[in-house]
């Protein structure tokens, strides 16, 4: 029996994952949390065979989700002997550009990936096989800005420290064109709020 927790926010993701789990006879749901201090606290007391933790749910100091191969040091910091499956957003940014070096407890596969995929991908964890998703690796491989040269001339604006006011005064625009862009920029970089696109963006080296 491979017994599992999820570390995910509560949603449709993890209802349908939890779902499908229950009809697998070799596997047994033993926690779900949504915050990563209690996941690292049942690995600990509870010593699940492998943890499905949602990206989402790890930040830097700064507030930041950090990228896939953060994520996979950080676990494996925390918790060294621990097999831990990486729901990454192929979105962001070198989400794959350190993949080689993380140890081999720790797996990644794309957020949109079906649930079958998903068991599939904790089985092969627990066996001690290597986990990767292929669907990650080509967008680390083909991954340009996503962001058009108005979107980010007004990201590079907003950088600055620049209310909406003043992003459209400096670029021309009506205030609500700004806003439309921002909502845009937000959506193509998977990222909650202006200030995280900002990061993202600087930290591809898009602005």
């Amino acid at each position: 029996m491979v017994r599992i927790q999820l570390a995910m926010p509560g949603g449709l993701l993890r209802g349908a994952l939890r779902f499908v789990l229950s009809t697998q006879p070799d596997i047994d749901v033993i926690a779900e949390h949504d915050a990563v201090d209690g996941a690292i606290e049942t690995v600990r007391t509870e010593k699940p065979d492998v943890t499905v933790l949602d990206l989402e749910l790890l930040s830097d100091e700064a507030g930041h989700v950090i990228d896939a191969s953060g994520a996979a040091q950080q676990a494996h910091n925390e918790l060294p002997d621990a097999k831990v499956l990486v729901l990454v957003d192929p979105r962001r940014p070198n989400i794959a550009s350190r993949l080689s070096t993380v140890p081999p407890t720790i797996g990644f596969l794309s957020q949109s990936a079906p649930p079958e995929r998903v068991v599939d991908a904790i089985r092969s964890l627990a066996a001690g096989e290597p986990v990767v998703d292929g669907d990650l690796l080509v967008a680390a491989l083909t991954q340009t800005t996503p962001l058009s040269e108005k979107e980010l001339r007004i990201l590079a604006v907003a950088a600055l420290g620049a209310p909406v006011k003043e992003i459209a005064r400096k670029l021309a625009l009506s205030p609500g064109t700004v806003r439309n862009h921002l909502s845009r920029i937000l959506a193509k970089t998977g990222a909650r709020n202006r200030i995280e696109a900002i990061h993202i963006a600087q930290e591809s080296g898009w602005i």
